[in-house]
């Protein structure tokens, strides 16, 4: 018997089709109408219906492009169950480089959102009602916010042995056992038991190979370990690509001024060890800016101008933080080619830096 169409907002794929739905949103005062697009890939065998969505924070562009190059995978010709692209849910922030939407809101704090409430809620609405409710797992595509730089990591909330098999099964070098924040799309998920993880990974507005390429083999993974996609021929990885923390804190700038840092992202640290130097511009004070724990840097801030109390570095600390080290030196090796040449810049958490 064939499979039944995959019904999404109005529109039904045959199996063993693929097609871009137009979902209407709103219209801009021009009365220019804006919709989210969607591709549907719809398997001929029946298998997990898997979301993989990016740019909710409009400004956070490298998951565009991992939708965008998951897409054409050639795993997909062998796909199992269905696979819901949004490459760019946030259309209005996307359109104008910016994280939120026309009123300022944070549409990854609107859920489940409203029919008839904000633009914020309607768009949650939208999403939830017309997609979230047809899939039964999610992986949410993020970047640091403006000036910092995300590490490639995982975080997720770890209660859910199906989540756990998708953020191990990703291979991200750290994984962050993440609580949920009131009205966000993790957090509506988990609410209906779908399972989801978020891939965070680079900074908002900023193209990164190395991030934008583990993020598409990550998704690729996750596909294979819930059997949508053929398992890859050739000598097998090591299963444990990744470490999970037990917690992170941040560092602070303890005055304004001037940051020189000194630390990678990346790197191994110690409780206490300097992280950067904060210099008065004038010249009159420098003050270090030390580790709170042990554990391995996992976002920087690039921008050197910065306040007192200012967030500057994030360090995910670890039970067993030389398996951590182990986590970041596999994931290293594994992008080596594309971690700086004579073309590429160098990458913050490349050890040649040295």
């Amino acid at each position: 018997m064939a499979r039944a169409p995959f019904e999404i907002a109005g529109s039904q794929i045959k199996a063993g089709t693929r097609q871009t739905v137009e979902v209407p949103v709103a219209k801009l005062y021009t009365h220019t109408p804006l919709h989210i697009p969607v591709e549907v890939v719809h398997g001929r065998r029946d298998g997990p219906v898997l979301m993989v969505c990016g740019a909710i924070h409009g400004d956070e562009i490298n998951g565009v492009e991992i939708v965008r190059r998951v897409l054409t995978n050639s795993a997909l010709r062998h796909l199992r169950g269905t696979l819901v692209a949004v490459p760019i849910v946030n259309i209005f922030g996307f359109v104008q480089r910016t994280r939120y939407l026309p009123d300022r809101r944070d549409l990854n704090r609107c859920f489940p959102g409203s029919e008839t409430g904000s633009l914020g809620g309607r768009i949650a609405y939208l999403l939830r009602s017309q997609i979230m409710e047809k899939v039964t797992h999610i992986i949410d595509l993020h970047t640091g916010a403006v000036h910092r730089f995300n590490l490639p990591q995982i975080r997720a909330e770890l209660k859910n042995p199906e989540t756990v098999r998708m953020a191990e099964a990703f291979g991200a070098p750290i994984i962050i056992n993440s609580g949920l924040r009131e009205g966000s799309l993790r957090a509506y998920a988990d609410s209906q038991d779908i399972p989801v993880i978020t891939f965070e990974g680079g900074e908002a507005l900023r193209f990164d190979d190395v991030v934008i390429s583990s993020g598409v083999k990550g998704v690729i993974r996750v596909m294979r370990e819930l059997a949508m996609v053929p398992p890859k021929k050739g000598p097998k990885a090591p299963r444990k690509r990744s470490e999970t923390a037990a917690n992170s804190l941040w560092a602070r700038a303890d005055i304004d001024g001037i940051m020189r840092p000194v630390a990678r992202l990346g790197q191994k640290v110690r409780k206490g060890q300097r992280l950067a130097m904060v210099a008065d511009p004038f010249g009159e004070s420098e003050i270090a800016v030390v580790s709170p724990c042990s554990g391995i840097v996992i976002c920087v801030n690039n921008l050197p101008l910065v306040n007192e109390g200012e967030a500057i570095y994030h360090v995910a600390r670890f039970d067993e933080l030389s398996e951590a080290e182990k986590a970041m030196e596999y994931f290293r090796s594994s992008y080596e080619g594309d971690m700086g040449d004579a073309v590429v810049p160098v990458h913050p958490w490349d050890d040649r830096q040295k």
